[in-house]
């Protein structure tokens, strides 16, 4: 299926690895030229290079974005290489653990600011490019917005937040034919999850428990699987389709776990 992404610029936050390194490569796979903002190099130079070897074309921005002056520049920067910004993909993000009994008002601050403020600014300084090209936004989330995770209210709170801003800009947005979606995310074997696993005693043992909990196939979401959904709506092939949040887990969040 053509998605009729060619030469489109489309910004991914958090795009050098995970999640969002494969949707920075499945958007170049399909002719779109991801403009991919991260904070370490050496993951940026890698997809990059990948991109590059299958012909493709990517852009690039080192950005923190916790500050929203980094968040303007990196803007800045993508219109002045590119000319245009025809999609935005909030990614960037980390389950920081920030719990209710053993956290405190700053760490819970600092979750929401890692894992929220940034998806508000980066769609508020793309959003003058967006209106102009008609594009589309789409934010990634989180499981534990709506099936809870325990000893992560900072993560669950922004992910929370980030489906209710999606519903929010599809609303707000609507006289621009700006569409904007969610995808929300359940079990996805990235490097953070990598780490997370091997923080337990017994990671095998307990990585074995939650696959064996997701309902399709007993396996991991692919970080694939999500990217090609990502790309598929941020192109015209899904011209009709806003404020949805669409869960690419294997019926984890919503199928019986006992099956």
């Amino acid at each position: 299926m053509d998605l009729k992404l060619k030469d489109k610029i489309i910004i991914v936050s958090g795009g050098s690895s995970g999640i969002g390194r494969g949707i920075s490569i499945s958007l170049a796979k399909e002719g779109a030229i991801p403009y991919i903002l991260g904070r370490n190099k050496a993951n940026i130079v890698s997809v990059i290079s990948e991109i590059e070897k299958e012909g493709g074309q990517a852009g690039y921005a080192f950005a923190e974005l916790t500050d929203p002056e980094k968040c303007k520049e990196a803007v800045d920067s993508c219109i002045a290489r590119f000319g245009r910004i025809d999609g935005l993909v909030n990614n960037a993000g980390v389950n920081d653990s920030v719990g209710l009994e053993e956290g405190n008002h700053d760490d819970f601050m600092r979750s929401i600011s890692r894992n929220l403020t940034h998806y508000y600014m980066m769609a508020h300084y793309a959003l003058p490019e967006l209106k102009k090209n008609k594009g589309a936004i789409v934010n990634i989330g989180s499981k534990t917005s709506v099936t809870g995770q325990g000893g992560t209210s900072g993560y669950a709170a922004a992910n929370g937040g980030r489906n209710a801003l999606t519903r929010e800009w599809a609303v707000e947005l609507l006289p621009y034919s700006i569409r904007v979606n969610a995808v929300i995310v359940a079990e996805c074997y990235t490097p953070l999850y990598d780490r997370w696993i091997k923080s337990f005693p017994n990671p095998e043992e307990r990585l074995d428990k939650i696959t064996k909990n997701i309902p399709l196939e007993n396996r991991m979401t692919t970080a694939d699987e999500i990217a090609d959904t990502v790309a598929f709506l941020l192109s015209e092939k899904s011209s009709h389709t806003t404020g949805q949040l669409i869960f690419v887990d294997g019926g984890y969040s919503h199928l019986d776990r006992a099956l």
